[in-house]
């Protein structure tokens, strides 16, 4: 299956009513269960998804971790807008991480912790001991 990425109606909000700054807010990714449902209309905030959220252990830490670097960028070519970051990894150690079949990016500035959008990687992963995870080529455009 192909990984799907897709935005809460609720980012869309935010960022019309200019409560998000992309470029200056503190953005964060979490793993979810694998009996995690992405729901775009409910799926608004933080408190909302938690509680699918992976568990602290093994190397994984609950409230995710944060993006780094990141950059925005105007694509003329595609009439689009782009917010690329660092890759994120996660070091399975003492036990597996998940598994997992989704990422949340969230927005933890904001009052309401706004959830961005899900990440579906179509199939489930589980992070045996020793071993690594990591999101590569982040990157968000606004169409």
């Amino acid at each position: 299956m192909a990984v799907t990425k897709t935005f809460s109606n609720h980012f869309k909000y935010m960022l019309a009513d200019k409560q998000i700054d992309l470029s200056a807010d503190t953005i964060k990714v979490i793993l979810m269960n694998t009996t995690f449902s992405f729901d775009q209309d409910a799926d608004a905030t933080y408190s909302d998804v938690s509680a699918d959220e992976l568990s602290t252990g093994n190397g994984y830490t609950a409230g995710g971790a944060t993006l780094t670097s990141l950059s925005l960028s105007e694509d003329d070519t595609d009439d689009r807008a782009e917010m690329t970051c660092d890759d994120v990894q996660w070091d399975a150690s003492g036990g597996s991480i998940g598994a997992t079949g989704a990422a949340i990016i969230y927005d933890d500035t904001t009052a309401d912790d706004t959830v961005i959008l899900c990440i579906d990687f179509g199939t489930d992963y589980t992070i045996p001991d020793g071993s690594s995870f990591a999101l590569k080529d982040i990157e968000l455009r606004i169409a």
